[in-house]
């Protein structure tokens, strides 16, 4: 999967669980100031990006995720 294809799936689930527009979701996005998400909001979305790339995240791995670019990142690195 490239970049692009794991970018445009994040962007979507932001989109969907954040309602927020998809031409405002950029790889610099942060989660906690930009989007204003709890703890509760972060582990839910980390759940649905395990359901949606099948893999496992775990937890101190989750926590260094803090912008959309991160995630793309981590994603990238650990396909399978």
């Amino acid at each position: 999967m490239t970049e692009k294809e794991i970018f445009d799936k994040i962007a979507k689930i932001i989109h969907e669980r954040f309602e927020l527009d998809l031409s405002k979701i950029t790889p610099n996005l942060t989660f906690a100031s930009d989007l204003d998400a709890d703890s509760i909001d972060i582990v839910e979305f980390v759940l649905e990006l395990e359901d949606t790339f099948g893999a496992e995240i775990p937890d101190e791995d989750a926590e260094k995720l803090q912008t959309v670019g991160d995630v793309v990142n981590y994603i990238k690195n650990n396909q399978a």
